[in-house]
């Protein structure tokens, strides 16, 4: 089934809602990187949460950066949001695997979750919150309340079929709008404390729309994205980075490699640069010097 993201509100306009699917996205993501099941299931529960924020961007200028480092066996997880729902990230430890440990044992809780987003402006906006859980949902919940002053629910989830392979992935984000009622949030209690896991959720509706409608009876769908993994990385671009290198240290590369491999930590993209290629880079170096 297609990943969708679908936003709106509910509650007589109280209540902001998000739900998407990202089993597709997630798959993308652990295959790009290779992950051990325990990595598949915390960064798949990032880039949920991450394309959800990425929806809340108002331009295609802007996008955001989320880091999580609770000092866990995963070691730090790294999410880009774009604009529309896009994503890309990696897990630093993605190999490790542990069956036993809840994801906040993995992830850890003696760290850091730290959101920056760029708005096109001078400086971006960076704010940082103590993990609470290292269950993702819970810190995501914990983040907006603190930074964005904005009492939400965050619900995210990676689920399996009997033989152990991803099946499903997805969350729910509930956000409180400022004034909302009594009865409101009551009602959005009781159905947080009640809700089955939304990774089992996303297996049994097959459009996110018809989830929130079986939740509430007034949905108003404000509109639809695809969130999909993205990575705004190229050959250009890691050209540039590589021509401006020592020349010392482009020359080891020319003797004892015979060239260059480099491999993108955000996607798992890998970009091959010739012998002939570094030399040219050496040959400009010194001719700029010499000029």
């Amino acid at each position: 089934m297609k990943d969708i993201l679908s936003r709106g509100t509910v509650l007589n306009e109280e209540v902001r809602v998000f739900c998407c699917r990202t089993t597709e996205l997630v798959r993308e993501a652990s295959q790009r990187h290779h992950l051990s099941r325990s990595a598949e299931t915390a960064l798949g529960r990032v880039l949920t949460v991450g394309s959800v924020m990425g929806t809340m961007l108002k331009t295609d200028k802007e996008k955001l950066e989320l880091t999580i480092d609770g000092k866990g066996p995963l070691g730090q997880i790294v999410v880009d949001g774009y604009f529309g729902g896009a994503v890309r990230g990696f897990v630093e430890n993605g190999s490790y695997d542990d069956p036993k440990a809840t994801i906040g044992q993995l992830i850890g809780t003696n760290g850091s979750l730290r959101v920056v987003k760029d708005m096109g402006l001078k400086q971006p906006f960076v704010s940082s919150v103590d993990l609470q859980s290292g269950e993702i949902g819970d810190d995501f919940a914990y983040y907006f309340l603190i930074s964005e002053q904005t009492p939400s629910a965050v619900c995210v989830g990676v689920g399996y079929d009997e033989e152990g392979k991803m099946a499903s992935a997805g969350g729910l984000v509930l956000q409180l709008m400022p004034g909302a009622s009594e009865e409101s949030i009551r009602i959005i209690e009781d159905i947080i404390g009640n809700i089955k896991p939304v990774s089992q959720l996303m297996a049994e509706y097959e459009d996110p729309k018809e989830l929130i409608d079986a939740l509430f009876d007034d949905y108003q769908e404000l509109g639809r994205e695809t969130p999909v993994f993205r990575c705004e990385c190229s050959k250009g671009k890691f050209a540039r980075i590589i021509r401006k290198l020592p020349v010392e240290d482009l020359q080891t590369m020319v003797d004892e490699d015979g060239g260059c491999e480099v491999v993108c930590k955000m996607c798992g993209n890998k970009y091959q640069f010739s012998k002939e290629t570094l030399e040219g880079y050496i040959t400009a170096q010194r001719v700029k010097k010499m000029s």
